[in-house]
């Protein structure tokens, strides 16, 4: 399977169990990795054959930017989910970062990683 990369793709969004995460929102940051067959686009030199990232990074940003979950999981879910819907994705692998998680003691980042195959 071969992959397409998305990395470093930022959005502010009101995610976060704490009232303050709500109502003052952060940063998150979110990588992709989509799995997919890119052969028949290498061959046609056709965008229509493989995935359109731009459409892709897009939707994304859309998503944590959008409805307010508690959880980064349950944010990622929700973007594995879109990108499943695309034609011919049939893996994805989501790493949603938080770098300005609540937490009261020093830290890079936090993050949650994901994997999910289309059914």
């Amino acid at each position: 399977m071969d992959r397409v990369a998305l990395r470093g793709l930022k959005a502010r969004g009101h995610h976060g169990v704490f009232p303050r995460e709500r109502e003052e929102g952060q940063t998150f940051i979110v990588d992709l990795v989509l799995g997919l067959d890119t052969r028949a686009a290498a061959a046609s030199d056709d965008l229509a054959k493989t995935v359109h990232y731009g459409v892709v990074a897009e939707e994304v940003v859309a998503a944590v930017e959008g409805e307010p979950v508690d959880l980064i999981e349950t944010l990622a879910e929700r973007i594995a989910d879109q990108c499943l819907k695309h034609e011919g994705v049939k893996e994805v692998e989501v790493v949603v970062h938080k770098p300005d998680a609540p937490i009261t003691v020093p830290f890079d980042d936090v993050t949650i990683t994901i994997t999910r195959s289309a059914v």
